[in-house]
């Protein structure tokens, strides 16, 4: 049987998943494919840590650049994470004529433009299914099986970290940073975990996305990102009395304009499929012109989903290998940039929280403010609990602007009787 040899670069928790696949499944995998998948060589900075499963002596290296350089070598898989070397490691592996497979988000959202080109010029593929989702096959979904439609919008909770942490604050009622400790212990997040709280994981995983779905890239920096260390136990619970649930999530809708990009907390209806989704689960919620809505769901954090991602890939990319085909799918190659609406167009419903002084006219001038910026109220609840003399003004907007919304709470928070910054979170129906 033909072997096809792999190259890991980086072994670490999803590298060694990837290695417990290939040896466990190995017969599986030989059987589908036609062709026996052998990791020749695997580099990593740490020989010394004890990862679980063993190696085979004289693969285990400190040097990356044995397995891009090496003639020998047809797959390479980049899990180092981060824009250097692994940038320059997957552009020397795709000049030596090898099929990348990787699961760096942010690398390809940074960088996507140039490496997909490159991949392009010199006729080979990078395969990143594991990037977006976890277990969810999303890539290959948009890619594929969506492939005859004009997708219309995504729905995203692409990060498995913050919806165990929002799901902890809802189930049992405590704050963020019980929660994000929570998450800490049990393997769900990192020792700082601010790219996942302050949404720029989510960020670079909707880029991809959008890229795939809309047909142009995005420079991440242009993507609205809000991220949900203002969220409070108080929020999570007075948004769950008025029927929603607060979920983390990563939008893009095509519209008039240009396509609308956001990440950001959001309430979803308790009866949207979205609002089921909990722990470290992620879910794609899409819509084609002719698919009508879908939604796509399963572990987005782990060892295995992810590592079962990667070995998709090295599948495919074998099967690319066998069947000799050097064709470069248009999805994302040769892309131009999407044209982006602006932010400030977009419309919404808000539910808004502000700490107010417990004083006679403060829903009034609050209420006045709204008003004048055409944003008219749908509900309001007034809670009589009082904290350090601040009793909570909670309103339910009815749709409106954003740049009219974001002019109305930069008045509201600074009237004399608001004490505290005001909370905002945008509804999603």
């Amino acid at each position: 049987m033909k072997q096809i040899k792999i190259g890991l670069i980086g072994w670490g928790t999803v590298g060694a998943g990837v290695t417990r696949i290939l040896r466990k499944n190995s017969a599986l995998i030989s059987r589908r494919l036609g062709a026996r998948l052998r990791l020749a060589r695997v580099a990593d900075l740490n020989l010394r840590k004890d990862r679980g499963v063993k190696l085979a002596p004289g693969i285990l290296t400190r040097d990356a650049s044995r397995i891009v350089n090496d003639p020998e070598i047809d797959i390479v898989v980049e899990l180092i994470g981060g824009l250097d070397p692994a940038g320059e490691l997957v552009l020397a592996a795709l000049r030596g004529g090898k099929r990348v497979v990787t699961a760096n988000k942010a690398l390809l959202a940074e960088r996507g433009k140039h490496l997909f080109a490159e991949a392009a010029r010199v006729r080979r593929r990078i395969f990143f299914e594991a990037s977006v989702g976890g277990g969810i096959p999303i890539i290959k979904i948009i890619r594929e099986g969506l492939a005859a439609n004009r997708i219309k919008s995504i729905l995203g909770i692409i990060n498995g970290t913050t919806n165990y942490v929002l799901s902890r604050m809802s189930e049992e009622g405590i704050t963020l940073a019980a929660a994000v400790r929570g998450a800490q212990l049990e393997g769900y997040a990192e020792k700082d975990p601010a790219l996942d709280l302050e949404g720029v994981d989510s960020v670079h995983k909707l880029a991809l996305l959008s890229s795939l779905a809309f047909g142009g890239w995005v420079d991440c920096s242009r993507i609205y990102r809000e991220g949900i260390r203002e969220i409070t136990a108080e929020d999570i619970a007075f948004t769950e009395r008025l029927g929603y649930r607060v979920k983390l999530l990563a939008i893009a809708k095509q519209t008039r304009d240009g396509a609308d990009l956001r990440v950001h907390p959001t309430l979803v209806s308790r009866r949207h499929l979205l609002a089921s989704v909990n722990g470290i689960y992620n879910a794609v919620y899409l819509e084609g012109d002719f698919s009508e809505r879908q939604i796509f769901e399963g572990q987005g954090a782990g060892l295995g989903p992810t590592a079962s991602a990667v070995v998709a890939d090295l599948i495919e990319a074998g099967r690319e290998i066998l069947s000799g085909n050097e064709s470069i799918p248009p999805f994302l190659a040769g892309n131009g940039d999407l044209r982006l609406a602006p932010t400030g167009d977009v419309a919404c419903r808000h539910y808004l929280r502000i700490p107010a002084l417990d004083r006679p006219g403060v829903l009034a001038r609050i209420a006045s403010i709204l008003a004048e910026g055409g944003i008219s109220i749908d509900s309001v609840i007034q809670r009589q609990k009082r904290k350090r003399g601040l009793v909570p003004v909670i309103l339910m907007t009815h749709i409106a602007p954003e740049k009219d919304l974001r002019r109305a709470m930069d008045r509201i928070s600074r009237l004399d009787v608001v004490r505290d910054r005001p909370v905002r979170i945008r509804v999603e129906d």
